[in-house]
């Protein structure tokens, strides 16, 4: 083995374990002030017509539904205002990765899916179209070797799951006009608020 193929893996084990540190569940980050008044009513999630895509190893459909509905309740539970809405996703399509050839043909997982927000006290969908999402695994010192050697397929449903929850968070913020103001929201706590999220969004991405 010559010097450089050693100095090659030397530095891609580097920069796994890099990761690796890096990696983990990750924190919330701050309210966004975009959502106004919002709090979390029911969380509907569906998953028995989902479609497996190739090459994906096999999930049932409870097992998605539990994962999706903990990351979504994680992410929203702790908004605290007093108008009601309620968070519906259907996941359409996965694939969780199954074992492949490190850095050459280490196949990535993902997860597709349909979401529709409704207003409690109008009882009526905020967007008439589900708004389809495609949701990657984080890349974190396990996934970058391909989660399908170093992850379960629950790890990589809660990867997946926990990526979609902050998707849809940053989707719905993206849409300010939808939620109540809160009661005692200043402009200035308001971007602020927006200001925080931003940041924890280009941490988390970096």
């Amino acid at each position: 083995m010559t010097a450089f193929s050693l100095s090659r893996r030397a530095a891609l084990l580097g920069a796994a374990l890099f990761l690796a540190a890096c990696g983990g569940r990750g924190e919330l980050g701050a309210q966004r002030g975009e959502l106004g008044d919002f709090r979390l009513g029911h969380t509907i999630v569906v998953a028995d017509e989902a479609t497996r895509g190739p090459a994906s190893r096999p999930a049932e459909p409870e097992e998605w539904e539990e994962a999706l509905t903990g990351a979504i309740e994680r992410q929203f539970g702790r908004y605290d205002g007093g108008s009601f809405y309620h968070i519906a996703v259907a996941l359409q399509g996965y694939v969780l990765a199954i074992p492949g050839i490190p850095l050459v043909a280490a196949p990535r997982s993902f997860a597709i899916i349909g979401v529709t927000v409704w207003d409690d006290a109008a009882g009526t969908k905020i967007n008439e179209t589900p708004h389809r999402i495609v949701v990657f695994e984080s890349l974190s010192g396990e996934t970058m070797l391909g989660s399908g050697l170093t992850q379960s397929a629950e790890q990589q449903m809660e990867n997946l799951s926990r990526n979609a929850a902050r998707m849809i968070e940053r989707w719905m913020a993206s849409n300010p006009d939808w939620f109540a103001p809160r009661p005692d929201a200043s402009v200035e706590g308001d971007e602020g608020l927006a200001e925080e999220a931003l940041e924890a969004d280009t941490l988390a991405e970096g």
